[in-house]
């Protein structure tokens, strides 16, 4: 195959099911790849949000630091080649079918899914580019998700909230439990959660973890930074797009590791890093939009207090699809106050995503006034359409709900 959709679409179906938690099979490939070291040095990133930000704030600040660094991160926007990044720029479509094609060999007659293969393929690209740093951001959970075939040498955990429940349980002790997975034995952990479960804490110190929890060892408030353990740092940084616990949890990382530049270089950093579909602000037609792919409640708690940080003299409008297993009226809840108009929307072409009735339900389950929502249920291309012409000159539009109703909206805009 000599183009890469066609491989991606070859991927999605070699495998009977879309996920298959385990290391055995992916594990035994790396082996014959010669990818379970994909670089000199690993951090490996797991939580329930703020992963690919922190990921992305650690590959920032190591770049402008002059090192050489593959960053992996999942799912993507718009290309497939978003989630391979290396030097900060995404890898070519040639690149990823050669990798692809190594990694095709090199399983024989092993089964792999699409995220097993996909890994492999990118630790492929960054053991051949012989990159310093590998960032590797975990795909779901962590103790059995394929990224974790690597020893990391740094371990973080951005937050545990409930998300992915048929996969990782419905309790934080449990889904922590699996997340504290990606830690190793003397190795460095550090965690952004500021009320962690007690099993990450105890996995921690289980293994002997040199250990850095936000609140205790490092802090970020108020815009300054902090670490009180060795080495002591004071940084005073600017107004972050980006969830202020993954940056400083990505400054504390490489702080520890002797790898941060100056406390300039990092401000000059911080001050001009964005991450598309992370309360991305944009204007399109004239109109005032934020993007966010935030689909669980702990996302929209953060985003809420985002909208309380930045307001508007207008109204804040929403248009909201969701896929159908994710907790609605919980994702909507703490938005309902601050949201004028809703327009629910569809993505007809996802098989996960939720319909209109359960779509409504959820928003109904959420607080969310029936007289507040607009237009029933549509595309999300229409919906978007319908609320840029009720939006004034003062007012905004928020989009999210899920990485595919951001993606969809992206693609119109575009």
């Amino acid at each position: 195959m000599r183009d890469l959709q066609s491989w991606l679409s070859r991927l999605e179906k070699l495998h009977p099911t879309e996920i298959e938690l385990g290391l055995e099979r992916v594990s035994s490939v790396a082996r014959t790849l010669d990818v379970e070291t994909p670089a000199r040095r690993v951090i490996t990133v797991g939580g329930t949000n703020g992963k690919g930000s922190c990921v992305r704030t650690m590959e920032a600040l190591l770049l402008a630091g002059n090192h050489s660094v593959g960053a992996y991160s999942s799912p993507h926007l718009l290309r497939f080649n978003e989630r391979v990044r290396i030097g900060g720029a995404e890898v070519s479509d040639a690149a990823l079918i050669e990798a692809f094609e190594a990694v095709e060999q090199a399983r024989g007659e092993m089964s792999l899914t699409y995220f097993e293969f996909t890994t492999l393929a990118a630790f492929w690209l960054f053991k051949r580019a012989g990159v310093e740093f590998a960032l590797l951001e975990v795909g779901l959970g962590g103790r059995l998700d394929a990224v974790n075939l690597v020893d990391a040498d740094v371990a973080i955990i951005t937050s545990v909230a409930v998300d992915h429940e048929a996969w990782l349980g419905r309790d934080r002790e449990v889904i922590g439990r699996e997340k504290a997975g990606i830690l190793r034995a003397g190795k460095t952990f550090v965690c952004a959660d500021p009320k962690p479960p007690a099993s990450v804490v105890d996995a921690a110190r289980d293994l002997g973890c040199e250990s850095f929890f936000i609140g205790h060892e490092f802090s970020l408030q108020d815009n300054h930074y902090q670490l009180y353990a060795e080495p002591e740092l004071k940084i005073g940084v600017p107004v972050l797009q980006l969830p202020p616990a993954s940056v400083a949890a990505a400054i504390t990382a490489l702080a520890i590791a002797g790898e941060l530049p100056g406390a300039d270089r990092v401000c000059e950093v911080l001050e001009h890093l964005r991450m598309p579909g992370r309360c991305q602000s944009l204007t399109w037609q004239g109109r005032r939009l934020v993007l966010d792919v935030g689909h669980n409640p702990a996302a929209a708690e953060y985003l809420a207090d985002w909208l309380d940080r930045h307001p508007v003299s207008g109204r804040t409008l929403a248009l909201v699809a969701v896929m159908a297993d994710k907790d609605i009226a919980g994702l909507v809840q703490p938005l309902a106050g601050r949201i004028d108009h809703w327009y629910p929307a569809l993505l007809p072409d996802n098989s996960r995503a939720a319909g209109a009735e359960q779509l409504l339900a959820g928003l109904a389950a959420g607080g969310v006034d029936a007289g507040r929502i607009e237009g029933g249920c549509e595309p999300v291309a229409g919906q978007l359409a319908r609320a840029a012409t009720d939006l004034g000159r003062d007012d905004r539009l928020l989009v999210f709900g899920s990485f595919f109703t951001v993606a969809e909206a992206l693609s119109v805009i575009e």
